[in-house]
């Protein structure tokens, strides 16, 4: 170690002679004595420290004047993508609302959708990697429809206000995603994965707020859609399209409207398969959420659009013999939920308040595989059932797997398909009517009975002599005094 030592001193030394004598060399005479002497040291004594680093033992010092600027960073290579914000108001947008913006806006879409393509996400769907149309919180006048083209995904439109002018065409809507004549795609989908977020849409009464047509996992996220006449939302044919966080109302009310009775219009039309509404609120329009398409979810929904009782509906779902929905956690706010001919349909967990009820509306007479449990019901003490039959197009004769149970109810009439029952008496035979809370007319499937006889000394014989118009009769072959407890299910026997 001793020896290695003094071999490194003596070439530092030696490094050091010949930097110093070469650098003498280069300098004119008496150069050296014009440059600051400090300086010069400084700089020697960084260069000797450098040699004592391994990495740098072959390195050659750097003897830039003071003055000297540092290399510029090298441009950023043509090929390097930038983010992708297109702002509409670079496009000429007015963010005040005072003049048309439609032209600009048609712009920035056209040139988010032109950008490079990361491939594809559906087959036919082009990945546009994610370019976002900001409106920068301004409030933009527009006279027709937005539309992109199809065959694009991988997208979002957000931040701002879109209002109708008086010029836009009464049945269209202010963002429209269906199929136009100017793309490209070749899926049997038009769009996927496009997201319209932090929105507010005014329709001005003239057509609708969002359609979406034959796409592919759409989200819809915190927009507040107003003013529209015909749908707040449309969803046509396609997958998967997410409504969640949102307002939607054809006016701006808090409930108690005055003109509640002439409200129009449907909050949110579905007419396709597999969409999930979770955490909206419907506050005016005719029909809360109109369901004609299968396999949708329903989950912390608050309709307050129009009453019931002047003609509206909370949930109307229209597609008979195969409904496929459930409902959970949601709010029924004087307005009741409409199922034609429910066929899997699940409605529990939810609130229903001021009458409103559920209604099983027979049109060819089928009723199948229905839960409706563990629901909050509140009314005015009006005689309003929790569960009501509309049997004005005929008798729903086809029954199976219905149960209804286990719902609570203030100042309304309970409805099941389970009940129990118990009398006392002394004789021979026990009638227990079952009508006021049996849901279906003349339908006992199952019966379980006890006969509890506390005097005498002897154990009659008892049974089960008839059921029929949702009674139950129980005989003994001798007087006695007993309790009877009954059972009844109108749901398959297991």
């Amino acid at each position: 170690m001793a020896t290695r030592s003094l071999v490194m001193s003596l070439l530092l030394g030696m490094a050091c002679s010949i930097v110093i004598g070469s650098y003498q060399e280069i300098l004119p005479p008496r150069a050296i004595y014009r440059v600051n002497y400090h300086e010069e040291t400084r700089r020697l004594q960084s260069f000797k420290a450098s040699l004592t680093r391994h990495d740098s033992l072959a390195s050659t010092p750097s003897f830039s004047s003071p003055s000297s600027s540092p290399s510029p960073s090298p441009s950023p290579s043509p090929d390097v993508d930038k983010p992708r914000v297109y702002r509409v108001t670079s496009y000429g947008a007015d963010p005040t609302g005072n003049s048309e913006s439609t032209e600009a806006f048609l712009k920035a879409i056209a040139d988010a959708v032109k950008g490079p393509s990361k491939g594809y996400l559906i087959q036919g769907i082009r990945d546009l990697g994610g370019p976002q149309i900001n409106l920068e919180g301004g409030n933009y006048l527009i006279s027709q429809s937005l539309k992109l083209p199809s065959g694009v995904g991988n997208l979002m439109i957000h931040g701002g206000t879109i209002t109708a002018s008086d010029r836009f065409p009464s049945d269209g809507y202010l963002i429209d995603l269906s199929t136009s004549s100017n793309g490209g795609g070749k899926s049997s989908y038009n769009f996927e994965f496009v997201t319209l977020k932090d929105l507010l849409l005014d329709s001005s009464f003239r057509g609708g707020g969002i359609s979406v047509v034959n796409s592919l996992r759409i989200n819809i996220d915190n927009c507040y859609i107003t003013h529209f006449t015909t749908n707040g939302i449309l969803v046509q044919s396609g997958h998967e399209t997410y409504i969640r966080n949102s307002f939607l109302g054809q006016h701006i009310t808090a409930g108690g409207d005055r003109h509640e009775r002439n409200f129009s219009g449907t909050g949110i039309n579905l007419q396709g398969n597999d969409n999930v509404v979770t955490d909206v609120v419907i506050f005016s329009a005719e029909v809360g959420i109109m369901v004609t398409g299968e396999a949708n979810s329903f989950s912390g929904v608050h309709c307050y659009n129009k009453a019931t009782g002047f003609g509206g509906t909370g949930i109307y779902l229209k597609l008979p013999g195969l409904t496929q929905t459930w409902i959970v956690n949601s709010y029924m706010d004087f307005t009741s939920i409409v199922a034609e001919d429910p066929v899997q349909l699940h409605i529990s967990s939810s609130f229903f308040l001021g009458d409103a009820n559920i209604v099983l509306k027979s049109k060819n007479g089928v009723v199948n595989g229905v839960n409706i449990v563990d629901n909050m019901f509140s009314g005015s003490n009006h005689g309003v059932e929790i569960v009501q039959l509309d049997q004005s197009n005929g008798p729903f004769q086809h029954i199976d797997q219905v149960i209804v149970d286990r719902n609570i109810a203030r100042g309304m009439n309970i409805k099941a398909t389970v009940a129990k029952k118990s009398m006392q008496g002394n004789g021979t035979s026990w009638t227990v009517d079952f009508n006021n809370v049996l849901l279906f007319p003349n339908l006992i499937k199952n019966v379980q009975y006890s006969l509890l006889s506390s005097t005498g000394s002897t154990f009659p014989s008892h049974a089960l002599r008839n059921v029929s118009e949702n009674r139950v009769v129980i005989e003994t072959n001798e007087a006695v005094d007993a309790n009877v407890f009954v059972t009844v299910d109108q749901s398959e026997a297991c």
